[in-house]
């Protein structure tokens, strides 16, 4: 365990901990911090007005969305101009596929992967119907482990490519995916632009857009301990292949003016320098090793027993995966597991395909309703909650 992070400090500053149930569903949507709901209740209760106008309340109302927007910025080192917040990664897609329609002409070609939330796939397919593209699967051989390997990428890129979706992190597997690499692969191609989803990768570890080089990536703050809203980020010199989704009247320079049509909630945007600066006291290292750990005692376990196959890496390493544990039971249907358990624990998890029915049915054989058993943890999650779920999952087993 890592000396530096204190998980017991940590969770104090999450009212919800407090009570019985154990939170092992993370990937559906963490936890929210105190100071979250405090800054809401206060935007509301204080400086709940229409943004832009002169008189003061208005003012601090602008002031509280743009200071939000920064920091969301700064988060992930990107400029205000290049980022736009909405209701949802899956809108923030919607919207980004309409924003792209002249660049993605007929004719041209679309590689989108097999192993992501339907988020960042729905979206492009449609696209693709309306506009007669050429769409083109980015699958993995490996059903059990499945992979985004760049040197697969680089049999379906060609001249004609013009667009690559995939996953930071699927949020079945957890294995973490080459992002820095993709992106130099597809930029081999001129024109051609990566889109990213990194909503399961983003309660885990530091994003750096600039760094990873993509042209657009999304994740949703109520997934990194903060309010139901997500953000989307867009190079500013990528912003050149968009055409507005704004009214005519609008500018044209910036993210926001191009795809945010007046959806980023005032008052959930008011808490992100909130989840910022909390998020800053952390060291994400530290964060890496304790999830490392902890999830190290439930895939020790897991990799024990001959009837459960683990999906993704099998090994804790962090450098590898973030702790989202995806298992199936021989002979035992994944529904039937999570029920048993939850009828005699506190803990909440779930079983299914949770939006990535392509990679559960496509690409590891399974029935896309059952689907899988999925563990997701995060930082706050505790040593001695895992190691009790490990004992309560074998007496299940065992039965």
């Amino acid at each position: 365990m890592d000396s530096s992070f204190d998980v017991v400090a940590t969770r104090k500053q999450f009212p919800a901990l407090d009570k019985s149930q154990i939170y092992f569903d993370n990937a559906g949507g963490s936890q929210v911090l105190g100071q979250v709901a405090e800054a809401i209740s206060n935007y509301l209760l204080s400086s709940n007005v229409q943004l832009g106008a002169s008189y003061p309340v208005a003012q601090q109302s602008t002031d509280l969305f743009v200071k939000g927007k920064a920091a969301a910025a700064t988060y992930v080192n990107a400029s205000p101009a290049e980022v736009v917040l909405g209701p949802s990664t899956t809108q923030l897609f919607r919207n980004l596929s309409l924003a792209l329609w002249e660049h993605l002409t007929p004719g041209s070609e679309i590689i989108l992967s097999k192993l992501d939330h339907e988020a960042n796939v729905a979206s492009w397919l449609q696209l693709a119907s309306w506009r007669d593209l050429t769409v083109k699967w980015w699958g993995s051989p490996d059903k059990h482990n499945p992979q985004l390997d760049c040197e697969v990428l680089k049999t379906l890129l060609t001249d004609k490519t013009k667009l690559v979706a995939c996953t930071h992190t699927s949020n079945i597997l957890g294995t973490i995916s080459p992002i820095k690499q993709i992106a130099e692969t597809v930029h081999t191609i001129p024109g051609a632009l990566l889109c990213v989803d990194g909503v399961a990768y983003a309660p885990h570890r530091q994003i750096d857009v600039e760094d990873l080089g993509v042209d657009f990536y999304s994740f949703s703050w109520y997934k990194v301990y903060g309010p139901h809203i997500a953000m989307m980020y867009a190079k500013q010199s990528s912003q050149s292949y968009l055409r507005t989704l704004g009214h005519y009247f609008k500018g044209t320079n910036n993210l926001e003016d191009l795809l945010g049509l007046a959806a980023a909630n005032y008052e959930l945007t008011s808490s992100v320098p909130v989840v910022c600066q909390y998020l800053s006291q952390i060291p994400w290292n530290s964060i890496a090793k304790h999830e490392e750990t902890i999830q190290g005692f439930l895939l020790d376990y897991l990799r024990s027993k001959d009837a459960v196959q683990i999906y993704g890496e099998p090994t804790a390493d962090a450098s590898k995966r973030v702790p989202v544990i995806s298992f199936t039971v021989k002979g035992r249907s994944s529904r039937s597991v999570v029920e048993e358990i939850e009828s005699t624990s506190n803990f909440g998890f779930r079983w299914g395909s949770f939006y990535s029915n392509r990679l559960v049915q496509e690409v590891m054989g399974l029935d896309p309703v059952d689907g899988v058993i999925r563990i997701s943890l995060v930082h706050y999650n505790k040593a001695d909650e895992v190691k009790s779920f490990v004992r309560v999952l074998d007496e299940v087993l065992g039965a």
